[in-house]
């Protein structure tokens, strides 16, 4: 290409990504510009394009000059037909254009697929690019489809390749005897998971050993995946790429095949299980007086579920009801497992207690739940919130994630923590005026934030504005990530913490566990640049399966809310723009919006400072956390958006 003069020294080369707004975006030297969409010059999001920085009148802007290299990346859209041609109806977050199908391409395809199509070429002369297809994801609308879609929006895999199936079959599951040999043995002492009803893979078991009556040794144990997946194997570069598991509403996508996340490294009861394990001598009180790390073999006695322990504990009964067995029929539990259970369950209490006075938030946010139906579509919502049973599985499992990053600490400089910043304080100042308004109390003095803020999610617990009240304070915290650099986790008031205990569903565990036995083992391995790449990529794919999760919760209310088309409901607002108020329905949580251009009666201007809608001439006020009644108007499933309507 010959360049012109002009343009010499404001050349600048970048990989562009289209906004929603159909802007483009580059950073370039630590600096943003902004292309607006007449100065794209038919670039796409994903290329690597060459730009112009524009004069000094429009500072931070930038024209496309040339196309250096297409992104060859794949666009959702939806396939219409016509008789000799189709279009792909891609326009979306990302993409501003359509794309045209030539009519040899679409012999394989349906009318209304969603369809994954890849830029072929643009002519200067043509109004759209022409694609080609190269995917269906079956027709549109339907849930299969609509999940399959969520999975490659966000970039996720939704299958394994047939030679990482090959290699998880391959692995031998008998134990040896020189391997029994090299670990500490556990399979006589009482063992049990507690899980969920549904769940398949039980990477986390307790062992429980009366010493005497003040001090009992607890162990930690989690399935030895380092083990069988050894590093730069095929299957570990797969759970490296993949990072963590994906859990959608309707389907569990794992990081490892079910050979071994359900079956090899799952802690099933009587069989014998690889583990690599923390044990404690601790007291009544709490406090550990021993401690121990190392490879263990278990034998585990029992598999129980949340709602059985619960059952034991709230009722103190060894009796299991048909209700909440996973048998399906009553039936007992022996002396020693009922008294194990609540022995763990009264020192968790403790531990749970002192955490929070040290500064630890306490989340008890109820988790929106769906039951489906033969065809996966979502029948009715039921709200799942903690209980003892979930606390006391969590409180050992952030005392052998703490106790194993305290160990490293001291220890080793190399290792995988996980950590937490602090909230935002701009953010906690506009959450405290909110929650004024609502008639409560937030401190944010910076000492004594932490409590104000327990305090608050206490004084709202089951009040209807809980779950709005949850949602920004949640706003307010820093995103916990995976990071060789240390600089402790605010949220749970520990200087150290690591993730030890789900190596079957979060490759930084596995990362934690070999680093650990390398240590035990005096042996030393340093490549830091490396470990913190991998935990920069590990964070941000953990970041993308949170988004694919919440995605799919908001498709299933749409769809659930689809047969409510004209019924009323009575919400809170959860939202305040410029464009609307966003409204959450109290008795389901489902999220709609009311379009500022639909409320009647006057003109309403946004109010950033207190996130309300103001009418011009009756100065009335539509704010975060009021009470409103609202009517149900539109439910548009490929979208995953709600519009509603304003009764009173």
């Amino acid at each position: 290409m010959i360049i012109n003069k002009k343009y010499k020294n404001q050349l600048i080369e970048s990989i562009i990504n289209i906004k929603s707004s159909g802007k483009g975006i580059i950073i370039h030297r630590d600096k943003e510009y902004i292309i607006d969409r007449k100065k794209l010059n038919k670039a796409l999001d994903g290329d690597f394009v060459q730009l112009k920085i524009l004069t000094k009148k429009k500072k931070n802007k930038a024209e496309v000059i040339t196309i250096k290299k297409r992104a060859n990346k794949g666009y959702l859209g939806i396939l219409k037909k016509n008789n000799n041609y189709g279009f792909v109806l891609t326009k979306n977050s990302n993409i501003y254009t359509d794309f045209f199908i030539e009519n040899e391409e679409l012999y394989k395809y349906k009318d209304d697929e969603k369809v994954i199509v890849k830029f072929k070429y643009w002519n200067n002369y043509e109004d759209s690019p022409t694609g080609k297809i190269i995917e269906s994801l079956g027709i549109a609308g339907e849930t299969k489809t609509e999940i399959h879609a969520i999975l490659y929006e966000y970039g996720l895999p939704y299958n394994f390749k047939e030679e990482i199936l090959k290699c998880g079959n391959k692995i031998d599951e008998n134990i040896s005897k020189k391997e029994i040999e090299k670990r500490k043995d556990f399979r006589k002492k009482l063992t049990f998971t507690i899980d969920p009803i549904d769940a398949k893979d039980f990477d986390d078991a307790i062992s429980f050993e009366k010493i005497n009556e003040d001090n009992f040794e607890i162990g930690i144990h989690i399935a030895d995946v380092s083990h069988y997946v050894k590093p730069n194997s095929v299957l570990d570069n797969e759970a490296e790429k993949r990072g963590t598991s994906i859990y959608l509403v309707d389907r569990v996508i794992p990081m490892l095949p079910e050979r071994l996340s359900n079956e090899l490294c799952s802690l099933r009861p009587n069989e014998n299980k690889l583990t690599f394990s923390a044990v404690f001598l601790i007291n009544k009180k709490g406090y550990i007086n021993k401690k121990w790390f190392g490879k263990t073999i278990i034998n585990s006695n029992y598999r129980f579920s949340y709602e059985e322990v619960q059952e034991i504990i709230e009722n103190k009964s060894k009796k299991i009801s048909k209700i909440n067995s996973l048998v399906e029929k009553e039936y007992f539990i022996e002396d020693n497992v009922y008294e194990a259970i609540n022995i763990l369950n009264d020192i968790s209490k403790i531990v749970r207690k002192k955490r929070i006075l040290n500064g630890a938030i306490s989340f008890e946010k109820k988790e929106v739940k769906f039951l489906l139906n033969g065809e996966k579509k979502p029948s009715s919502i039921f709200f799942k919130e903690s209980k003892d049973s979930h606390n006391l599985i969590e409180e050992y499992m952030l005392i052998a994630n703490k106790n194993v990053g305290e160990l490293m600490r001291k220890n080793k400089k190399e290792f995988v923590y996980r950590v937490h910043d602090r909230p935002d304080m701009e953010k906690l100042e506009n959450l405290e005026i909110i929650v004024k308004n609502l008639g409560y109390e937030l401190n944010t003095n910076s000492k004594k934030v932490g409590k104000s803020l327990n305090k608050l999610l206490k004084d709202i617990k089951g009040k209807k504005e809980q779950n709005l009240i949850d949602k920004l304070v949640l706003r307010c915290m820093s995103k916990a990530e995976y990071s060789n650099k240390n600089i402790g986790h605010y949220g749970l008031a520990f200087d150290n913490y690591t993730h030890f205990t789900s190596p079957i569903r979060r490759y930084s565990d596995i990362l934690t566990h070999r680093i650990l036995n390398d240590y035990l083992n005096k042996r030393i391995k340093k490549n830091e640049n490396k470990l913190e790449r991998i935990c920069k990529h590990i964070s941000n794919m953990e970041q993308l399966s949170v988004k694919a999760e919440r995605a799919s919760i908001k498709f299933m209310q749409v769809l659930y809310m689809k047969d409510k088309i004209g019924k009323n409901f009575k919400g809170i607002i959860s939202g305040v723009t410029e464009r609307g108020i966003y409204v959450e329905i109290i008795e389901n949580k489902c999220e709609g919006m009311v379009n500022v251009k639909n409320i009647n009666g006057d003109y309403y201007v946004y109010n950033g400072m207190y996130h309300s809608l103001i009418g011009e001439r009756t100065k009335k006020k539509y704010q975060l956390g009021d009470f409103v009644y609202i009517k149900v108007k539109k439910a548009n499933i490929l979208k995953r958006h709600l519009d509603f309507e304003l009764i009173k």
